[in-house]
């Protein structure tokens, strides 16, 4: 191994407290949804993640399905960081979770002991660790007690499986019941992970503030809404972009004529402020002390300086955010 990460890493990052825990993380966190699996060179996952870590990012996002195919970003994340980041495992926080379909069968899904344990034991072996700092439940299972689901959480912390336990897309109402569970059980829910953007603000109806009355954390999720907040679609859809490709995650009937006229509204106060349209995007999520991080993924180096470059700017005036709101109105 002949890289050395930059010994100035720490300088250019803010790192925010996770609720009311002694855990702190960095501002922006790199999730390896997109562009870690075997779709992607692993050279190119391998300098993202680099770039990363130079700019004081120490959070890596990942999920027992993340890919393509489901477990490959695990996999290559696990010889990224043995052949690269071995000596920093202690500087890093790495996440993964289940709750999504990952094997054939009835055990493969939601959020039963069964699943989560075996799961989180998968992923361990795919990425070479004996345990990861946050584990997460992906996602409410309407079937399987509650309880069960988090007695689980709780099982892994105490077999020193994980060292945290969040919860991810769960509605106020249940990630309360959540909370209350896992602290009567004795391992306090960290962090909660919800998508949260310009255009997509439910997390504002009760949940951001659930979480600071709580203590817990959260990491905002698709800050970019997939990438409609980037000066990707100013002109329309690219033949090239998410959208056009058939992704089930944007299609073209959400890129509407309305949206776009927010978009580019949207750029032109982000150019008035000196900013690209993704930096104030990531900022305003990141505009109070609700949200922890906020979780981007990358395809060139370039979005990772783009976002860290951000926090020399994140701050509003009052007039900025009443224009905003209008817009978004």
């Amino acid at each position: 191994m002949n890289w050395q990460p930059d010994p100035e890493r720490y300088t250019s990052m803010e790192y925010r407290r996770c609720g009311r825990s002694g855990l702190k993380l960095p501002a922006i966190s790199l999730g390896l949804w997109h562009n870690f699996g075997d779709a992607t060179l692993l050279e190119t996952s391998r300098q993202l993640l680099r770039k990363a870590f130079d700019l004081g990012i120490t959070h890596f996002d990942l999920a027992n399905n993340y890919g393509p195919p489901p477990g490959s970003a695990e996999s290559n994340f696990g010889r990224i960081l043995r052949e690269d980041f071995h000596p920093w495992r202690d500087e890093l926080i790495i996440s993964t979770k289940a709750g999504y379909t990952m094997w054939d069968g009835p055990y493969g899904d939601w959020g039963s002991r069964k699943y989560l344990i075996s799961s989180l034991d998968q992923s361990l072996k795919r990425m070479g660790l004996e345990y990861v700092d946050i584990f997460y439940h992906h996602r409410p299972d309407p079937e399987t007690p509650l309880e069960e689901t988090l007695r689980a959480l709780d099982h892994v912390v105490r077999q020193g499986k994980a060292l945290y336990v969040g919860i991810s897309n769960y509605p106020a109402a249940l990630a309360e019941k959540a909370i209350d569970i896992l602290n009567d059980l004795g391992t306090p829910c960290l962090i909660h992970q919800p998508r949260y953007s310009m255009f997509e603000r439910w997390v504002e109806g009760g949940l951001l503030d659930l979480l600071r009355s709580k203590g817990v954390g959260s990491i905002a999720f698709s800050p970019l809404a997939g990438g409609q907040l980037t000066d990707r679609y100013l002109s329309g859809i690219p033949a090239d972009s998410r959208a056009a490709s058939g992704s089930r995650f944007l299609n073209p009937d959400q890129i509407t004529d309305e949206k776009l006229v927010k978009v580019r509204k949207l750029n032109a106060l982000a150019e008035k402020r000196g900013q690209k349209l993704s930096q104030m995007a990531l900022a305003w999520v990141l505009r109070d002390e609700k949200v922890t991080s906020v979780l981007i993924g990358a395809s060139k180096t370039s979005q990772i300086e783009d976002a860290v470059g951000m926090l020399s700017q994140r701050g509003f005036s009052e007039q900025e955010r009443a224009e905003i709101e209008a817009i978004l109105v």
